[in-house]
């Protein structure tokens, strides 16, 4: 059975008055309670797509429906529904900690929930600091902060940008944890990030953006399997001088030092083709120490999409 759309997208597009086009008739559904997320080179238009889907900027054409509703005709009850993290650090630096998050509950009209703020500041690793100024934080913790702000008011929809931009590895890791938990409780989150380990480690699907246009949208292992080619290293007992007679034909080549050969192939029949080539090596009277496999990353698979 098919999710709700959380976000649906029709014919979006947003020229301005420069007339640079920064979106261009995007169609795009994004599923209630999935990480989604967005990637694309600076000044792809992946800010402009946030903007737009929480009514910060005003499309030249198309509709964003957010939970249902008309962006354009409910911006109010949309706003609630969102919580955002931007990139920039605009913390309130003079305000505790503890205090900045609960205000951030008040403004979108919610009562006083002590457990929740606790919780939130916890699962944040904050919680220790949670009277201390947010000036005296480092760029890491205050972009917890800042997720702890976007969190508080229980948006059923999550914007991260860039998230973990500045963080630490363990703090990485554990901000990961933190979404995927809040996935497994239906909200549904919007990342981008340049992190490409963390769109591989989290996301259930990519979108790649380029130039204002939607490349593609797939699951993740799906877009990992499609366009995910392996690599065969083949450490060889003696190095060889030249690629022998017919190897060029099988898809070998050999490394500089003439101490492997390297074989591309697709994730589909490996065992047959491995087995094959492997044969084929022997065959030649040529003596194999090693074989290792390596699948092409999504950042490959992702460089060769946007240099297209």
């Amino acid at each position: 059975m098919q999710q709700a759309s959380a976000i649906s997208l029709t014919g979006l597009s947003k020229v301005y008055a420069t007339g640079c086009a920064a979106l261009s008739a995007i169609d795009l559904e994004i599923q209630q309670g999935e990480i989604f997320a967005l990637l694309g080179a600076n000044g792809a238009g992946k800010t402009t797509l946030i903007h737009a889907i929480c009514g910060i900027v005003n499309p030249t054409a198309g509709s964003v429906r957010v939970a249902g509703m008309n962006v354009k005709d409910q911006p109010i009850a949309v706003r609630k529904k969102i919580g955002m993290v931007p990139q920039e650090l605009t913390n309130d630096a003079l305000e505790r900690v503890e205090a900045t998050v609960k205000f951030s509950r008040a403004l979108h009209d919610k009562p006083g929930n002590p457990a929740l703020v606790e919780r939130i500041l916890r699962d944040l690793s904050l919680w220790d600091v949670r009277k201390d100024r947010v000036m005296t934080l480092s760029g890491g913790m205050k972009r917890r902060v800042m997720i702890a702000k976007a969190l508080v008011h229980e948006p059923d929809i999550l914007f991260l940008d860039e998230p973990t931009a500045g963080v630490d590895v363990a703090a990485r890791q554990a901000i990961w944890a933190l979404i995927r938990t809040l996935r497994d409780s239906g909200v549904t989150i919007i990342l981008t990030t340049h992190y490409i380990e963390e769109a591989e480690s989290i996301a259930d699907r990519i979108g790649v953006i380029q130039r204002g246009k939607i490349l593609l949208v797939e699951p993740t292992h799906r877009l990992l399997e499609r366009f995910g080619e392996q690599q065969l290293a083949i450490q060889l007992a003696a190095p060889l001088t030249v690629l022998p007679a017919g190897f060029a034909r099988q898809g070998l080549q050999l490394t500089p030092d003439g101490r492997q050969l390297v074989y591309t192939y697709s994730a589909g029949n490996r065992q047959n083709q491995i087995a094959d080539l492997l044969r084929f090596i022997h065959e030649h009277g040529i003596g194999v120490l090693d074989v290792q496999s390596r699948q092409r990353t999504l950042e490959e698979i992702f460089v060769n999409l946007i240099n297209a």
